[in-house]
C-alpha cells in the first residue's frame, strides 16, 4: 500500500455505525402465510383465474338470470313454440312454448344445487372416516377399509339407479345417491394424508402435553389436510354435474316441469336436427361448468401443493 493511501485511512473510518436497538432482528420483508403464499400462487395461474372467471359469471346468471326477463319457465305458449331469439326470449323457446333463458338458468341453479349437496355429504362423511382410519389404524382401520373396498367395488350407477328406483327422484334424493359410494375417493385421500401427518413432532408434542384424539384431529391434523380436501372437493362437483346429467339422459334425473342442465341437454337432444339451439345453450353452459370447475382444481392442487413453490 502506498504512503499517500496510508494517509487516507484515518481512525475515524473504523468507527462503528450507530444503529437502532433491535434492528439487527428486524424482519424486513413481508411475512407470507400459508393460505396468503397459495392465493398469490393461484392468481398467478391464469387457467386457473379464467376458470374461476367463467364460474362466477355462471354462478351469477344462475341466481339473477331468470330475473332478466319477464317470463315463467313453467308456462306453455304454444303459438311461440321452437321460435330462436324472438323478442326478448334470449335463447328462444322450446317445443311447449316455454322460455328457453329461464329453464336454462333455473337448471343450472338445480345442477349446481345438486352437485354442491353431494360434495357436502362426500366432504362430512369421507373426512370423517378417512381421519379416523388414519389416526388410529390397526383393526379399526382394517374395519374401514375392507368397508371401502367393498363399496368401492360396486358400480355406481347400480347403487344410484336403485336408489332412485325406490324415492322419487328430486335434489336431495339424487345428491344422497350420488353420495352413497362418492365419499369413497375423499376418504381415501385424508386417509393417506393424516397417516403421514400424525407422526409428526408436533402432533407427538401434543399428544405428550396431553391432548386428547379430538384435539389432535380437529386442532392440528384436519387443518393441515385442508389443501387436498378442497382439492378433492373441486374435482367432486364437475363429477356429480355430469352424473346428473347422464342420471337425466336416462330418465333418471329431475321430473318435468323442473329442468336441470341434464334434462335440458336430454330434450335439446330430440330436436337436433330441427332446432340445434334447443341443445347448444344448456350443453354449453354445462361444459363451460365442468370446465372451469376442472381449471379451478387444477389451479388449487397446484397452488396449495408445498412442493410447487418457488
Amino acid at each position: 500500500m502506498s504512503a499517500n493511501a496510508a494517509k487516507e485511512l484515518s481512525p475515524e473510518l473504523f468507527e462503528p455505525v450507530a444503529s437502532e436497538a433491535g434492528a439487527e432482528e428486524r424482519i424486513l420483508r413481508e411475512r407470507v402465510g400459508f393460505w396468503k403464499d397459495a392465493w398469490r400462487r393461484f392468481r398467478t395461474n391464469p387457467g386457473a383465474m379464467a376458470g374461476l372467471i367463467v364460474l362466477a359469471l355462471i354462478v351469477f346468471f344462475a341466481i339473477f338470470g331468470p330475473m332478466m326477463n319477464k317470463y315463467d319457465d313453467h308456462t306453455n305458449n304454444l303459438t311461440i313454440s321452437n321460435q330462436e331469439h324472438i323478442g326478448d326470449h334470449y335463447f328462444g323457446t322450446d317445443n311447449l312454448g316455454r322460455d328457453l333463458w329461464q329453464r336454462t338458468w333455473h337448471g343450472a341453479q338445480v345442477s349446481l344445487l345438486i352437485a354442491l349437496l353431494a360434495a357436502l355429504i362426500d366432504l362430512c362423511i369421507g373426512v370423517t372416516i378417512g381421519s379416523i382410519s388414519g389416526y388410529f389404524g390397526g383393526r379399526v382401520d382394517d374395519i374401514l377399509q375392507r368397508i371401502i373396498e367393498i363399496l368401492y367395488s360396486i358400480p355406481n350407477l347400480i347403487v344410484v339407479t336403485l336408489m332412485l328406483l325406490v324415492f322419487d327422484p328430486g335434489i336431495v334424493p339424487i345428491a344422497v345417491a350420488l353420495s352413497i359410494t362418492g365419499w369413497v375417493p375423499m376418504a381415501r385421500v385424508v386417509r393417506a394424508q393424516i397417516m403421514k401427518l400424525k407422526s409428526q413432532e408436533y402432533v407427538l408434542a401434543a399428544r405428550t402435553l396431553g391432548a386428547g384424539h379430538r384435539r389432535i384431529l380437529f386442532k392440528h391434523l384436519i387443518p393441515n389436510v385442508m389443501g387436498p380436501i378442497i382439492v378433492a372437493v373441486t374435482f367432486a362437483i364437475p363429477s356429480a354435474i355430469f352424473f346428473e346429467a347422464f342420471l337425466s339422459m336416462i330418465g333418471l334425473g329431475i321430473r318435468p316441469p323442473q329442468a336441470s342442465l341434464g334434462s335440458l341437454v336430454f330434450d335439446g337432444y330430440n330436436y337436433l336436427q330441427i332446432y340445434p339451439y334447443q341443445l347448444f345453450y344448456p350443453a354449453a353452459i354445462l361444459c363451460l361448468i365442468m370446465l372451469a370447475f376442472n381449471l379451478v382444481g387444477d389451479g388449487l392442487r397446484d397452488a396449495l401443493d408445498p412442493r410447487m413453490r418457488k
